[in-house]
């Protein structure tokens, strides 16, 4: 069923609960809501930084001020993650958040500790750090604040346009060259952006947002992800244009990963959004993966294989040439990166 301001259309089971069924036992039941309220409870962390080892990002370490995301995308990657907490990477994952609150403190204990070394932090490579939500509890503000006190480098990545309200701290940091921000858009289509991504800001005001935060200093990015073939792939150029027009001076794109329970949500949606464009997106993307809807490899599952994936990494290539847009940021400073004195510290004898 379809639901006002949401993407996905069904509540599936995630691979780690035991199953949920729906019987009518003959008893009348009220009709489905057509709109579904966002809940949200806290959660005490216990650690923060997440470490990986993948070969193909650019980042070893990140952190998560909040589980779920009431943007909604119906493509996230990152939905299968709510598997994990018992609920489902379908409406769950968009209206049953977690935040928390404690992150500012867990991430100060971190970055104290003796044994930590510096490399580069990113955040909103899982779920956005600037959804909705963080108007109210303002934790992404706080952790940029521990990361200003230790002149920590960070890397952001969002959609959200609150963005804005942390321009004083950003600006700090850029003027270190301690921060860079990427800014996603998929599609210039607001009617589109509005299906795919139904609590995202239009593209036009994500563009705004990349001038804004030009205007205060700080390195944007323009990020063309994902490109969904079939639907978004003819816009390639054209929001690379927008986002270099609007301030950027780097690029990057991903192609549409479809992992564990994304694929069956994004059929779903396909073929209630775009029933004639259905089987042409899936046998493209089926095309690049060796017949599956996606494959995990490394090296592979961000962009694909084959004639199709070839062309779309030429067509970007030549755009960001011609644009003057960076395929590559140039990396953020790690020397300036200090302890600031704690309670308890011992003084130093010198000055």
């Amino acid at each position: 069923m379809r639901r006002k301001s949401r993407a996905a259309l069904s509540n599936a089971s995630g691979r780690f609960d035991l199953g949920r069924e729906a019987e009518d036992d003959g008893w009348y039941q009220e009709e489905a809501k057509a709109t579904i309220a966002t809940e949200i409870r806290e959660e005490a962390a216990r650690s923060l930084i997440s470490y990986n080892r993948s070969p193909d990002l650019p980042f070893d370490r990140s952190i998560n001020p909040y589980r779920g995301c009431e943007h909604g995308c119906i493509y996230c990657f990152a939905r299968p993650s709510h598997a994990y907490l018992g609920l489902s990477p379908g409406l769950d994952f968009e209206t049953r958040l977690v935040a928390r609150p404690n992150a500012p403190d867990i991430l100060r204990k971190e970055l104290s500790a003796r044994s930590y070394r510096v490399s580069t932090l990113a955040i909103g490579t899982n779920t956005d750090p600037y959804q909705p939500c963080e108007r109210e509890y303002g934790i992404m503000r706080a952790c940029l604040e521990v990361l200003r006190e230790f002149n920590h480098p960070v890397a952001i990545v969002t959609k959200g346009t609150l963005i804005e309200r942390d321009i004083d701290i950003l600006s700090e940091l850029a003027a270190l060259n301690l921060v860079r921000v990427g800014v996603s858009v998929t599609t210039l289509d607001p009617d589109l952006s509005r299906r795919m991504e139904p609590r995202v800001p239009v593209p036009a005001r994500r563009l705004a947002t990349i001038s804004r935060l030009k205007a205060a200093g700080i390195p944007l990015r323009i990020m063309t992800s994902p490109v969904v073939p079939g639907l978004t792939d003819h816009e390639l150029e054209a929001v690379l244009a927008a986002g270099a027009g609007a301030g950027a001076d780097s690029a990057s794109w991903i192609m549409l990963r479809l992992p564990r329970e994304v694929s069956a949500l994004w059929q779903d949606w396909l073929r209630e959004h775009e029933p004639a464009r259905a089987e042409k997106v899936m046998a493209r993307l089926r095309e690049m993966h060796g017949g599956r809807d996606y494959d995990p490899r490394w090296g592979q599952r961000m962009r694909g294989e084959g004639e199709y994936a070839r062309v779309i990494a030429q067509r970007f290539k030549l755009a960001c040439s011609r644009l003057g847009l960076a395929e590559k940021a140039p990396p953020l400073r790690t020397d300036l990166f200090a302890r600031p004195a704690q309670a308890g510290d011992q003084l130093s004898l010198f000055g």
